[in-house]
């Protein structure tokens, strides 16, 4: 079994990529969304067992997120019921040149005050050999920081598996006065990796959370130079030994509906690295993604699709990076933060089929 612990919150949004002044008052699109949750969502889509753990209110609403999990296939009876609130954000989609935008109202929510103690870890321990944590829910309190970093305590303790998503979100890392926001990343989360098997992130993550910077790629204007990254890859590796693999996804943002997307994989066994998607002649050639519907959660399905590799043909490490590629590259097709796919669709594509043919 995979447990992934962390916030899930209501997602808001206005329909039809319209902006927030547009929209209200009037009705608006109401989903779940978290970075944990959204990869426990994938992989019990993919047929892997899975339970969440976090902190909700007693409420209706948190009864029916709990609910669309369960009717995913996720396992909540590990789910903490407490004071606090639902933690909410609000999303404006973007189009073109415009961004996207999110806004966090996350304070004072059930996860920022659960301690420790509260979720009796050894029994969310039972049956489960992969943990998946982010840098996210470390980022939202000191509470939340603690109640992480003792479950991936335990969870290594006891041998098993440990993935982290670095996941930098400057908006969140605000709980330490004085303190700059990758200031206090940076010695929460050098204190999480200590534990990590797998640490995942994207262009920016390792620079942001590690001060590790990739040398040739400007991210501010798109521009990605994918060998850096290797030397990223190898640096995580070097400053913290018990790490055995290094995934890093590698966005050149074009426009709001165009992007560029890979990734590589790096091996502490054999150092070496492995990209994905390729060319005919083995060389890395990104996927253009074009007329992007939601790019918001396409990192979680990338996670998602990694441990489902390294769990479903660990031998094959090209295999796995290429599997993890294209889940998160068909995950820009799905609206919301649940990647809803299926096997056969991501198979299909990292197989190489980029056609995007009608199926009867």
């Amino acid at each position: 079994m995979i447990l992934g612990f962390g916030e899930i919150m209501a997602r808001l949004a206005p329909p039809e990529r319209r902006r927030w002044r547009q929209a209200l008052p009037g009705s608006v699109e109401v989903t779940w969304g978290g970075g944990e949750a959204n990869v426990c969502a994938a992989l019990a889509l993919w047929g892997h067992a899975t339970r969440f753990v976090t902190a909700l209110p007693n409420h209706p609403i948190a009864d029916s997120l709990e609910a669309t999990l369960r009717g995913l296939g996720v396992d909540t009876n590990r789910v903490v019921r407490r004071e606090g609130r639902l933690g909410l954000y609000f999303v404006e989609v973007g189009a073109n040149q415009r961004g996207s935008t999110v806004i966090y109202d996350r304070e004072g929510s059930a996860v920022s005050r659960a301690l420790p103690e509260e979720y009796d870890f050894d029994r969310c321990l039972e049956g489960v050999e992969w943990i998946h944590v982010t840098g996210i829910t470390p980022a939202i309190s000191e509470p939340a920081f603690r109640a992480c970093l003792t479950l991936a305590e335990r969870a290594k303790s006891r041998g098993l598996a440990v993935s982290c998503d670095l996941n930098f979100r400057k908006k969140l890392w605000n709980w330490r006065a004085a303190t700059h926001p990758r200031e206090l990343a940076r010695q929460c989360m050098a204190q999480l990796l200590r534990h990590v098997d797998v640490v995942i992130g994207n262009e920016e993550d390792a620079a942001d959370v590690l001060d590790i910077h990739a040398a040739g790629s400007d991210v501010l204007q798109g521009r990605i130079d994918p060998a850096g990254y290797v030397d990223v890859a190898r640096r995580i590796v070097s400053r913290f030994p018990d790490v055995r693999h290094v995934a890093i996804t590698l966005r050149e943002s074009v426009s709001a509906d165009h992007n560029n997307w890979g990734a590589l994989l790096f091996d502490a066994a054999d150092r070496a690295a492995r990209f994905s998607p390729r060319d005919e002649s083995g060389g890395y050639r990104a996927h253009e993604i074009r007329d992007i519907v939601d790019r918001i959660g396409a990192g979680d399905s990338f996670a998602a699709g990694l441990i489902h590799g390294l769990r479903s043909f660990p031998e094959d490490h090209q295999r796995v990076i290429d599997w993890a590629v294209a889940a998160s590259c068909l995950k820009h097709t799905i609206h919301g933060d649940f990647a809803y796919l299926t096997t056969a669709e991501v198979d299909s594509l990292a197989g190489g089929d980029r056609t995007g043919r009608v199926q009867r």
